[in-house]
């Protein structure tokens, strides 16, 4: 007779464990297409921008490249002291002693230098010598504040020179006959003159001008009187150009500015 129990073929080792790695691939498979779906999601969306680091690249991004200055090419020019003119236009090559420059406070560079005298030095700083061009390449310094940065720098490595001071403001000229005769001004005319000539220095307070409508700015000065302070405007005083820069600017127009100025300053006429 056959034997109605058949025997089960059993499993080897080998067999066992590749059912077992082919029961696992499927689940696998799918979990890495998962990651892979959920990474790709991930990637499309936009970055948190409340975070600080994004915040500060898009900051960057967006920065300008340059910044544009409006100067005002009737304002009194200010001199730069020679520190202010080394930190603007020597420190590029006098810091690091580029091109042969003879290095900020190394008085061993400075040495035969200075042993040339003042005047000498100013004068190579002005022409330019070697591989430094004239006034340092700064067109725009004039003689006295060229002779500053001389100055500034040949003392820091041990010399004695002296800088050239400012220039003593002249006196006040005393009140003249066409201030003493001048019109009464009319401020509401003044108002219009005031905003094309002095607005430049006055709305802002430049090289000291008192500021229009700061009474305590402007209590010394009306307590001068009306006729001096024509006289200051017409003949110009420490920084302000005689009329304000505007040499074509009639007496009237001049003495209505005045006017309108004085008033909103506090004064009477």
């Amino acid at each position: 007779m056959a034997d109605s129990h058949a025997k089960m073929t059993q499993a080897t080792p080998q067999e066992i464990i590749i059912s077992v790695l082919a029961g696992l691939f499927a689940p696998l498979l799918a979990i890495f297409l998962i990651v892979m779906l959920v990474l790709s999601i991930q990637d499309k969306h936009l970055p948190d921008t409340t975070s600080e680091a994004a915040q500060k690249a898009t900051l960057d991004r967006i920065k300008p490249f340059a910044h544009l200055v409006a100067l005002d090419a009737n304002a009194p020019k200010v001199e730069k002291s020679g520190q202010e003119v080394f930190d603007a236009v020597c420190t590029t090559c006098h810091t690091p002693g580029a091109l042969g420059a003879p290095k900020f406070g190394n008085k061993g560079d400075w040495g035969p230098r200075i042993s040339q005298g003042y005047e000498t030095l100013i004068k190579h700083a002005l022409e330019g010598i070697r591989q430094m061009p004239p006034r340092g390449g700064d067109g725009d310094l004039s003689d006295t504040e060229v002779a500053r940065a001389v100055a500034y720098m040949a003392d820091a490595a041990g010399a004695k020179f002296k800088a050239p001071e400012a220039a003593a403001p002249a006196a006040p000229a005393a009140p003249t006959a066409a201030a003493a005769s001048a019109a009464k001004p009319d401020p509401s005319k003044g108002k219009a003159v005031y905003e094309a000539n002095c607005a430049a220095c006055h709305a802002t307070g430049v090289a000291g001008a008192p500021k229009m409508g700061d009474k305590a700015a402007w209590g010394p000065r009306v307590s001068q009187g009306y006729a001096t302070l024509y006289s200051h405007a017409l003949n110009g005083i420490r920084g302000m150009p005689a009329k304000g820069g505007n040499a074509g600017l009639s007496e009237a127009d001049l003495a209505n500015a005045v006017g309108f100025l004085m008033t909103q300053g506090g004064g009477k006429l």
